[in-house]
């Protein structure tokens, strides 16, 4: 499988999916450690893939995303952005409507 494969996997197979420094319980970078605070703060559950852990992502998603930093944020294979346009969506409500939408067309019975 090569890494643009894997990358589409893990976004197909993940509503919601977050390409962070480090883990929400332990982020490598303020902004990773931002992204996934808000994130948590709207009540669903998320994916996340460390890229420090996965280097031929860290390298490759940029270039398939046509993004150039992290964290990425991708909910229904759909690429939402970074730390700040989280916040600004988080801020105006967009994010948490976004994230439980989008979290309770994925919950299973």
């Amino acid at each position: 499988m090569t890494t643009i494969e894997k990358i589409k996997k893990q976004i197909g197979d993940n509503p919601i999916i977050l390409y962070m420094k480090g883990s929400p319980k332990l982020p490598s970078c303020g902004f990773s450690a931002q992204a996934s605070q808000i994130l948590s703060q709207c009540g669903a559950p998320f994916a996340y893939v460390d890229i420090l852990q996965n280097p031929d992502i860290r390298a490759e998603l940029p270039k398939y995303a046509d993004w150039p930093t992290f964290p990425q944020l991708w909910v229904e294979g759909e690429l939402v952005g970074g730390c700040d346009i989280m916040i600004e969506m988080f801020q105006s409500g967009e994010l948490q409507t976004l994230v439980k939408e989008t979290a309770s067309k994925y919950q299973t019975a």
